[in-house]
């Protein structure tokens, strides 16, 4: 660098140094002077998601749909559909977890409102630390839904006290004094069944067969 050179750096950045403004160069200095600002660089957070949320399945696609339809974006490690406990249908949401976050990442942001026979599917990715422990209890087995005859059929037959059969049938009569009321009001003209003997003493049991 020249002496005049020189000379012209040193006076620009006294001008500069009274103004109080700043300047930003494209170079760093060889003696001293304001150099180039250097930003920091982004911290890079790595994505461990793996579990996707899908909510608004339709009737019909379940566990084996499913499965054969989200494996095309990358290897399944669970998946799980809730169902009633009674009846064993579908509550139409679920969850699936993928082996590679990346993939997880793809199916959110591809299938996310996609259109399936008349459903827009609503798809999100799930926090490792919203993720249950005990989500995943039933996962990749076939549902066995209740036997909603067999538990019936046990609590019809199953014994009960005369205090027990009293409360029963106080409990039959008063819904029918209900019903014979409703029926004056609406101005029906219906003569009621009696019941035979009232309240018995000792209950009569009628047992179902298991066929």
């Amino acid at each position: 660098m020249g002496a005049k050179a020189k000379k012209a750096l040193i006076k620009k950045q006294k001008k500069t140094s009274f103004s109080g403004k700043k300047e930003s160069y494209d170079f760093l200095p060889l003696e001293g002077g304001p150099g180039k600002e250097i930003r920091e660089e982004e911290v890079y957070v790595k994505n461990t998601d793996t579990v996707v949320y899908i909510g608004r399945i339709p009737h019909g696609f379940y566990e084996e749909q499913m499965e054969a339809f989200f494996k095309q974006f990358g290897a399944i490690k669970r998946l799980k559909i809730a169902r009633n406990k009674k009846t064993g249908n579908s509550k139409h949401y679920g969850f699936i977890e993928f082996e590679s976050p990346e993939v997880a990442k793809i199916v959110a942001d591809c299938m996310h409102n996609y259109l399936l026979f008349e459903h827009m599917l609503q798809v999100h990715l799930v926090p490792s630390d919203r993720v249950h422990p005990k989500l995943w209890f039933g996962a990749n087995r076939q549902f066995q839904p209740a036997k909603t005859r067999e538990i019936e059929r046990k609590k019809h037959n199953k014994e009960r006290t005369i205090e027990q059969h009293r409360h029963l049938v106080e409990g039959i009569l008063k819904r029918d004094q209900k019903r014979r009321k409703r029926l004056a009001d609406a101005g029906i003209d219906y003569e009621c069944p009696d019941f035979v003997g009232g309240i018995p003493c000792a209950p009569k049991k009628i047992k179902f067969d298991e066929d």
